[in-house]
């Protein structure tokens, strides 16, 4: 379970207001001391995220956000803190305490706009004040949910929960393959893949592992080289690939020397499939024909890394857009989660494949965008544009 990717585990997040009980939830849930416990209001700051394996849901993200009615110093940057984890979040459970539900309300519409399913829990039942079905009646009136009772010291309603949670996860999205859309069984794959700076020694990167499984699970037949391996790989097979996979960074050299009847793609443009939307990937791709001097660039990486030389998202795609539409060509870079506030002013978002987001993440960045006008695509689908091939590779 600990060694699922991040990305790939179901994001259950804890909303609620202060000192609701979220952090002993998040405790029980995890049945570990991952977040700290206190009758004093705000203990809870920035988000803590806990990878826990629930059955039958497997393996799972649990976040413990703070409480959204903190009154201190430091309360708005901790509700902007809490209001990013709505982006990456797949199911959410609101705790109820009390029936001023002014902040609920706030909240609730926040979460439902972006598609969230969500499971309400009346928490501490062994402390209750108001009557479990007065408060059951209200938040059923106000926000058509069938809240649940808990208590984390009693243990109360946990099996309910996880009844709950395990009901609501059939409804989500079901993950879909990276590479069945491209591929059947028995079809030789053919990887090329660059083992350069961008490769830890002694391991390949995460979207080559993930393409690689998937190959397998579709039963394909794989073969992987490196660039200088690819032509003489070719050569020695007795028939030719049916599928090609390469990084984006080496589209024009593959291209130039595949087989014609062999299918082209790269690990980035699947997983603008995989993890986004790949028809708006390729509409926003469109905007590169109009760029011009003064236009303006946002490169969004998915995670934080110290920039290594000639790296694809800070070094090379700039250069390539900037000698393709102006030297002078303003492009701005951000990574992991500094997704910026405003983005009225960018004429396209580039973004890499996001193998470090889940799937509700990238996609809740695609709704902002669509919502402000901004087209976004994809490193692997701007790489082909830009060298005059998107029109010759599958996505």
């Amino acid at each position: 379970m600990q060694a699922t990717p991040n990305a790939n585990r179901i994001h259950i997040a804890l909303f609620g207001k202060t000192n609701s009980g979220k952090s002993s939830l998040m405790n029980l849930l995890a049945n570990s001391e991952v977040s700290i416990t206190s009758p004093v209001r705000g203990t809870t700051t920035d988000p803590i995220q806990k990878a826990v394996e629930i059955s039958p849901l497997g393996a799972c993200t649990l976040i413990d956000t703070a409480g959204f009615d903190d009154k201190s110093i430091l309360g708005k940057q901790r509700m902007e803190k809490t209001f990013d984890v709505i982006s990456k979040t797949d199911i959410a459970i609101f705790l109820f305490v009390d029936t001023d539900f002014s902040q609920e309300k706030l909240w609730m519409e926040h979460i439902k706009s972006s598609n969230i399913p969500v499971i309400a829990a009346i928490n501490k039942a062994d402390l209750r004040e108001t009557p479990v079905n007065e408060l059951k009646n209200l938040i059923r009136t106000e926000f058509s949910l069938e809240a649940i009772t808990l208590s984390t010291v009693t243990k109360t309603g946990l099996e309910l929960l996880y009844k709950e949670l395990e009901g609501t996860c059939k409804t989500l999205e079901k993950e879909v393959s990276i590479c069945a859309h491209l591929v059947k069984e028995r079809d030789h794959v053919l990887l090329v893949m660059p083992q350069d700076i961008q490769a830890p020694k002694g391991r390949l990167i995460l979207p080559q592992v993930q393409t690689i499984r998937d190959l397998l699970d579709n039963r394909c037949i794989i073969t992987c080289v490196t660039l200088e391996e690819f032509g003489p790989a070719i050569e020695n097979m007795k028939k030719v690939p049916d599928l090609i996979i390469t990084d984006s960074q080496l589209f024009a050299q593959v291209h130039g020397k595949k087989p014609s009847s062999s299918k082209l793609t790269s690990f980035s443009v699947l997983f603008s499939r995989y993890k986004g939307d790949i028809d708006t990937f390729v509409e926003g791709a469109k905007a590169l024909d109009n760029l011009h001097k003064d236009s303006k660039i946002l490169i969004a990486e998915a995670c934080s890394h110290k920039p290594l030389q000639e790296d694809i998202g800070r070094v090379k795609l700039p250069r390539l857009l900037r000698s393709k539409v102006h030297p002078e060509l303003q492009i701005d870079i951000c990574s992991g989660n500094d997704f910026p506030k405003d983005i009225s002013g960018y004429d396209l978002v580039i973004h890499c494949g996001a193998c470090m987001f889940n799937r509700k993440h990238v996609l809740s960045r695609i709704k902002r965008l669509k919502e402000e006008g901004v087209p976004i695509t994809n490193y692997g689908i701007a790489i082909a544009k830009l060298n005059g091939i998107l029109g010759s590779i599958d996505y």
